[in-house]
């Protein structure tokens, strides 16, 4: 396969993975969409999707059931599993901001140092999505959709695969962040300023600047969310 075809594959492979874990798309136990209508919703050819799919499959996200399709596996993620729900008791919010505050700073640098100038340029592509869908068409769902996409690419590109462990905790911060109730011009004017800087520390791959903004673009979060 070229590295064109690959790239898409695997592009295609981190689209559908963020699907799967935000739970909106693809709850744990569903069955994906046949063939035709899954590669027509991704916007890829079928022998495109095969690569995806076979890339989830590795990861131990997607099952193939011969004869009858391909389906989500119960358990997501090995490491998912030992982590603690947010709908632990135990467990709010704020841990799983702070969590984050400690390991996506250090990925957002890796990512800098390491990505390739192809997943820079999708990064930037995903952080403009959310962006326009901010500022011009707000829903949540989709909002949720391009949010943890961004992340989970941005954090893929650290190349740093235990990171890819802690993609749950992020994903599941942004699900919970949307279910709060405040006034969403605030969110959308912060993540509009902190947008400008990502994009711009990336593409100079200036990892200890593109470190700040991240840790700057979560202590937003926690302010404006009213967590600290």
């Amino acid at each position: 396969m070229s590295q064109n075809k690959t790239n898409l594959a695997q592009r295609t492979a981190d689209t559908l993975r963020a699907q799967i874990r935000s739970g909106v798309d693809y709850a744990p136990g569903s069955k994906l969409p046949n063939e035709n209508h899954l590669s027509l919703e991704l916007g890829v050819s079928r022998t495109t999707l095969r690569e995806a799919i076979r890339i989830l499959v590795a990861e131990g996200l997607l099952q193939v059931q011969r004869g009858k399709g391909t389906f989500v596996t119960e358990r997501k993620d090995q490491l998912a599993s030992t982590l603690p729900s947010f709908d632990e008791k135990k467990v709010t919010l704020k841990d799983l901001y702070e969590a984050r505050l400690i390991i996506e700073p250090a990925a957002a640098a890796l990512a800098c140092q390491r990505a390739t100038d192809e997943e820079i340029e999708e990064i930037v592509r995903l952080v403009k999505a959310t962006q326009e869908q901010f500022t011009h068409d707000f829903n949540n769902e989709e909002i949720i959709q391009r949010e943890i996409a961004f992340h989970d690419a941005l954090i893929r590109a650290s190349h740093n695969r235990f990171f890819d462990h802690f993609l749950p905790v992020v994903n599941q911060t942004i699900q919970k962040t949307f279910e709060l109730e405040y006034k969403w011009d605030a969110v959308a004017e912060g993540a509009y300023n902190d947008n400008f800087m990502i994009i711009d520390f990336l593409r100079k791959r200036d990892a200890e600047a593109m470190r700040s903004v991240m840790t700057i673009h979560l202590h937003r979060a926690l302010w404006t969310e009213q967590l600290i």
